[in-house]
């Protein structure tokens, strides 16, 4: 029997378009095969497959999910970040398992930035009371792909920003030599900046930041 997958990548396999798939793996520094599809296509060709076969229970999306991650073709992955998002009022606490897997595996910006922002974020906004543990494992766990998340799963909080878990955040991994990271708090800081500018403008001024983050966070505030 065929599985989802399998026939999700036929499908895919198909519908690519070789003289897409150079430029995009390019995009990605060669680190993941590409079909060739790019995302208003993905998001059309996924949204009429699932049509066909009506959304998966929320009880198989680990496999499936586990599935689409093994596969080479980087499509299949954003797809599954897809189809755990479409499921997101079915969550349950322990979803965040699969959820670290995601982030940690095959990992590059394309995949967290979404899991964290979208995943992780809209995860701890339903379950707040797993934030505090879980946050601090991530943060001390010297994988850049998870303190990464740890500075952006609050981009899209808003005025519903925890403030104090942010900066204290920053504070710690502050000196990283990482560009993501560097990246990353700067990123996070600016688009608080959209809302509390002059707690924005405090930090940045109080504490040491690398240029970098620096640039990044004042960029629209100049």
């Amino acid at each position: 029997m065929e599985t989802f997958t399998s026939q999700l990548t036929q499908l895919f396999a198909e519908q690519g378009r070789p003289a897409d798939v150079e430029a995009m793996q390019r995009y990605m520094k060669n680190k993941f095969e590409f079909f060739g599809i790019k995302k208003p296509l993905r998001a059309k060709l996924t949204q009429d497959f699932l049509k066909s076969k009506d959304l998966p229970e929320y009880e198989s999306l680990t496999l499936i999910i586990n599935d689409l991650w093994e596969s080479p073709q980087r499509e299949l992955q954003y797809v599954g970040m897809e189809l755990l998002l479409m499921h997101k009022k079915s969550w349950k606490p322990e979803i965040l398992d699969l959820m670290e897997k995601m982030i940690v595996k095959k990992s590059w910006w394309d995949t967290v930035d979404f899991i964290a922002s979208n995943l992780v974020g809209n995860y701890f906004v339903r379950f707040p009371e797993n934030i505090s543990d879980k946050i601090q494992q991530w943060l001390y766990s010297e994988n850049i792909w998870l303190q990464r998340t740890v500075i952006l799963f609050q981009l899209k909080y808003k005025k519903a920003t925890d403030q104090k878990l942010l900066f204290e955040s920053i504070r710690y991994l502050a000196d990283s030599k990482e560009f993501f990271i560097q990246k990353a708090i700067g990123w996070a800081l600016r688009e608080y900046a959209k809302t509390q500018p002059t707690a924005v403008i405090q930090f940045t001024d109080s504490e040491t930041l690398k240029p970098l983050s620096r640039r990044e966070a004042l960029k629209n505030l100049s």
